[in-house]
C-alpha cells in the first residue's frame, strides 16, 4: 500500500531546493506517486522599479519555466509521472500560493527544501518554508540543504 498518492514539490532551481527534489521523486518511485513541481513569483517584491518590472516579471517567469522543465526531466529520467504549475499571483506569499496549490491538486504530501536559518537570519529574511509548514493543508517534509 502506498503512502502518498500526489506530492507536490516547490522548487527554484536553488542546491536546496534540488536536493528536496531529488527526495520527492524517491518517495515518488517508492509509491508510484506523481509528483508537481511548482514555482512562485511574488510580483510585488519584483516591482522595485516600474520602470523595469515589466522586464523583471518576464524574467523571472521564463527563469521559472526553465526551472520547471528541468525538474520535469529529472522526473522523466526517474521514471515518475510529474507536472508543472508556474504560479504567479501579485501579492501571494509562498506560504500561501504553496498552500492552496496543494489543496487545489489534491496533494498528500509538499516536499520543500529549507536552509535552516535560525535566530536573526530567519527574522530578517523570513522562512518561506516556515510559512508552507503553518499553512499547508497536508504533511510536509522538509529537507534541509548542505549549503
Amino acid at each position: 500500500m502506498s503512502l502518498f498518492k500526489k506530492i507536490l514539490v516547490p522548487i527554484d532551481g536553488s542546491s536546496t531546493s534540488n536536493k528536496a527534489l531529488d527526495y520527492a521523486l524517491k518517495i515518488a518511485q517508492a509509491d508510484k506517486a506523481e509528483v508537481r513541481f511548482v514555482y512562485c513569483i511574488d510580483e510585488l517584491s519584483l516591482m522595485v522599479n516600474p520602470e523595469y518590472s515589466g522586464e523583471i516579471i518576464q524574467l523571472a517567469r521564463d527563469t521559472g519555466h526553465k526551472i520547471l522543465q528541468d525538474g520535469m526531466a529529472l522526473a522523466k529520467a526517474a521514471n515518475v509521472k510529474a507536472d508543472t504549475n508556474l504560479i504567479d499571483r501579485a501579492g501571494q506569499r509562498l506560504g500561501e500560493s504553496v498552500a492552496n496549490a496543494a489543496g487545489d491538486w489534491g496533494a498528500d504530501l509538499i516536499v520543500l527544501g529549507t536552509h535552516g536559518r535560525r535566530g536573526i537570519g530567519r527574522v530578517l529574511l523570513g522562512s518561506g518554508a516556515e510559512q508552507v509548514m503553518r499553512m499547508a493543508p497536508v504533511p510536509v517534509l522538509m529537507v534541509r540543504g548542505s549549503d
